[in-house]
């Protein structure tokens, strides 16, 4: 689609002018005389670049475009470039600091025109994408969850993102603990400064040092040239120390250093160099069993841990998981290409009931697999067998410890009611292994799990009831 632009001209012969240029080069041109009227006419327009004189009556065109600057969703605002006769070194400064991408004198050059045009679209379509980009990757580390835990983690996260205070995330593997790292530096007055991650446990010993701290050119073999550290990186924003309880000992010393005075040196470097910082940890280990053996320091621990926060188990946070399977399968599918898949309200119970020991990521890691291997929607029988045997096996064991589950009263048709007994009996166990089949699949050792029974028993019932995966449910 050709792109529009909007002039803003008090003076008629320039707007037509300009039409001329830009209609003759492909554009959608719109018309405003005045800063009122084309902020009242953007909506309608939706112009993807604003011409806009400095010089206009009523509200000056510096007017309009910080005005403009104080709207919502400043990536859908045209991207302005302004045009005067006259405009000072002062006015130019103005409308850059309000936002102008460009600043245009008269009479208007055609080809300097065209050119400040084409770049101004070329970043309006760059900082859409970016902006296309950061809501993707906000989605993605999103906090999901609205138990009574997650409540109170995010209340908590709420209390301590805005001040400085250094932060311990402790937590079961999976559970995470990144998300809430970057959910404290999102809401804090650092968003718009670096978040920097680092896996403590993904570094080498020999090397980790050097990623945190950077070094000078020669420090060791195969320093060619000097390389900044990642607290450098992170100057004036986050550091997340990720799996800090597998930090060695001698860069648990440095990073000590760096949280009482903000001061550190480059391996093999004498220059001392100051940052500030704003540090998150994260840990699955018990540091103070670490502490107590001497595997972790205790002065660092009480330095990190100024604010104690734990990432709760998924198996604490049953109720979150309808809401996370569909949020996975969504998100899914959209990285797949894929529409949009349903799931069974059996398999959300079996997905619910299930105590998932990798917590939210085995969950992911499981929901992508089914999006990608199951048909139109998610049912029992494309779930892992594992969490089917898992599953069945706990609903067993509550039942014989509980005794007979509790039945809904179910109200029954004319003519089930007139059956006798035995016909009854038989008919309502036919329906329901045949039900159980087809959510299954119709395999057989998956059914005989889910229904207490051995296989060759479940054979049995199938031949003397007359059941085949030949037949179809009724209407089907």
């Amino acid at each position: 689609m050709p792109s529009t632009v909007l002039i803003v001209d008090d003076e008629k012969n320039i707007r037509r002018t300009v039409r001329m240029v830009l209609e003759g080069e492909g554009f959608n041109v719109e018309e405003a005389g005045s800063g009122e009227e084309a902020l009242a006419r953007l909506p309608e327009v939706g112009a993807d670049v604003m011409l806009l004189d400095v010089q206009l009556p009523g509200m000056s065109g510096l007017e309009t475009i910080e005005r403009l600057a104080k709207v919502k969703n400043p990536e859908q605002h045209p991207t302005v470039i302004m045009i005067s006769g006259h405009a000072t070194l002062a006015d130019a400064v103005r409308a850059v600091k309000a936002g102008a991408y460009d600043l245009i004198e008269k009479p208007l050059d055609r080809e300097r025109l065209i050119v400040a045009l084409r770049n101004a679209l070329e970043r309006r379509a760059m900082v859409r994408e970016v902006a296309g980009l950061r809501a993707l990757a906000d989605e993605r580390f999103e906090m999901v969850g609205r138990s009574a835990v997650m409540a109170a983690l995010c209340a908590q996260i709420a209390k301590v993102a805005p001040t400085r205070t250094r932060v311990l995330i402790t937590g079961e593997s999976g559970t995470g603990k990144e998300l809430i790292a970057r959910a404290i530096h999102r809401e804090s007055a650092l968003r718009d400064r670096p978040f920097i991650k680092v896996n403590c446990a993904a570094i080498p010993p020999e090397l980790i040092e050097s990623e945190l701290f950077g070094h000078e050119r020669g420090a060791f073999t195969g320093a060619t040239a000097r390389k900044r550290g990642l607290f450098e990186m992170a100057d004036g924003g986050t550091i997340f120390l990720d799996e800090i309880g597998d930090m060695i000992a001698s860069a648990q010393a440095k990073v000590l250093r760096v949280l009482q005075s903000g001061e550190f040196t480059r391996v093999g470097g004498e220059q001392t160099l100051k940052v500030d910082v704003r540090v998150v940890a994260a840990t699955n280990r018990d540091l103070p069993a670490a502490v107590a053996t001497g595997q972790f320091r205790e002065d660092l621990y009480f330095r990190l841990a100024v604010v104690p926060l734990r990432a709760p188990p998924l198996r604490d946070r049953g109720d979150d998981i309808p809401l996370l399977c569909a949020t996975f399968i969504e998100s899914a599918c959209r990285e797949n290409g894929m529409k949009v898949k349903g799931i069974s309200g059996e398999a959300v119970s079996m997905l619910s009931a299930y105590p998932w020991p990798g917590n939210v990521r085995e969950l992911r890691n499981v929901i992508e697999r089914l999006v990608i291997l199951s048909e139109e929607s998610i049912g029992v029988g494309d779930l892992p067998e594992e969490i089917v045997e898992e599953v069945s096996r706990r609903r067993r064991e509550e039942t014989q410890a509980t005794g007979t589950p509790v039945l809904p009263r179910v109200e029954l048709p004319a003519e089930a009611r007139a059956l006798p007994l035995r016909e009854f009996r038989d008919h309502m166990e036919r329906e329901y292994i045949r039900i159980k089949l087809e959510e299954n699949g119709w395999n057989i050792s998956r059914t005989a799990t889910l229904l207490g029974i051995e296989r060759t028993n479940l054979h049995k019932k199938m031949r003397a009831l007359g059941l085949s995966r030949d037949e179809r449910a009724p209407g089907a």
